[in-house]
């Protein structure tokens, strides 16, 4: 374990971990999806990345939940495979949000985030619900080591290395 590990949350696989093939590494980083998870994980080519996890934050399922939460701000990881050296890099970028009739309109943020980022929004909301009776109207937590762990545990279970980049090429 390098000594800045913990700064860039970078995660190396235990010793005696068998290394697969980079191919293995993206799919397995693909099958992290479920249809419960606030987020997704998806092909990157189209960004000049291997692999994208984001939030949910347009899916039809979720984006309420998103809109009455609140939330300001989205995030992603573009990660990167590095077959040379058994390492997949990781950038995690925020982009700020803007909700217009409960919709999620997208756009950059005036100071952009690009490097690593350990966030945690949460929130509950009082009111009267569609019943018109008192209650919760939402409660809500976004934790982006829920999308980071998942990410993390899939890389270093192929022998890998996650390396977490602040700064330099993906």
């Amino acid at each position: 374990m390098a000594i800045l590990d913990f700064l860039t949350s970078t995660k190396r696989p235990p010793s005696g971990t068998a290394v697969l093939s980079a191919d293995e590494v993206r799919e397995r980083l693909l099958n992290i999806n479920r249809p419960t998870a606030p987020y997704r994980i998806v092909d990157g080519t189209s960004q000049g990345v291997d692999v994208i996890a984001e939030w949910k934050i347009v899916d039809a399922s979720w984006f309420e939940i998103f809109a009455k939460a609140g939330l300001s701000k989205t995030f992603s990881i573009f990660l990167k495979l590095h077959p040379e050296s058994n390492e997949v890099h990781a950038v995690d970028r925020e982009y700020t949000v803007s909700w217009s009739a409960g919709l999620p309109t997208m756009t950059l943020a005036a100071s952009a985030f690009r490097g690593q980022s350990q966030n945690i929004e949460f929130g509950k909301a009082y009111g009267f619900t569609e019943t018109l009776a008192p209650g919760q109207i939402y409660n809500y937590r976004f934790d982006t080591s829920e999308i980071k762990k998942p990410l993390q545990e899939a890389v270093t279970s192929c022998g890998w290395s996650y390396k977490g980049v602040a700064f330099g090429k993906l």
